[in-house]
């Protein structure tokens, strides 16, 4: 991790199962155990992480890779609070998965610590349509409100790694997302 640091670049943390575990864990604890569970996992990473630049470190948590129903993702609002305990400048997660699009209201109520920044995904790998860029706008737009745009940087929900090329998500759509993801933040940036 120094070595990245070192090198003048950014670090991101991938902890991708910190959220979507859920998804096997609420079939043998509730919330609270589960909350217990994260806890646990954090003070790990934490260590890991301790006397490393948090303004140079990103974290990124998601609901997963595959294209099921996902009606029983964990919310946002469950676990905010913990995600923050997390030693790093910026938090990235998925907001347009259209299970997570509303969840920029949790910040109506929710206080982003200062020196924070969120990067709420504004184009999702979760399936094949492609956003249209007054869409992505709007999302733009919505997190802006809330939060403040100085506290925002936006990109996509997970990277397209894991999907792009495959059965699930041709490259073609992985490109025309960021494509949207960049010609809807044109569009934001000129209503504000």
């Amino acid at each position: 991790m120094e070595a990245i640091l070192d090198a003048g670049l950014l670090l991101q943390i991938d902890f991708p199962s910190l959220v979507s575990a859920w998804d096997t864990e609420s079939n043998r604890v509730d919330l609270a155990g589960y909350r217990k569970w994260t806890e646990s996992r954090i003070a790990h990473l934490n260590h890991a992480l301790r006397g490393l630049p948090e303004d140079r470190i990103r974290f990124h948590t998601c609901y997963g890779v595959n294209f099921g129903p996902r009606v029983t993702d964990l919310q946002l609002t469950d676990i905010i609070d913990l995600i923050f305990t997390i030693k790093a400048g910026g938090y990235s997660f998925e907001a347009a998965n259209p299970r997570h699009d509303h969840e920029f209201h949790l910040f109506e109520r929710a206080k982003l610590p200062n020196g924070k920044i969120l990067i709420p995904g504004a184009v999702t790998h979760s399936n094949v349509m492609i956003e249209h860029p007054q869409l992505v706008a709007d999302r733009i737009e919505r997190w802006s409100n809330v939060v403040g745009r100085e506290n925002l940087i936006f990109g996509n929900d997970c990277g397209f790694q894991s999907t792009a090329g495959n059965s699930e998500i041709p490259i073609t759509v992985a490109w025309a997302k960021l494509k949207a993801l960049g010609e809807g933040a044109r569009l934001a940036a000129l209503r504000t």
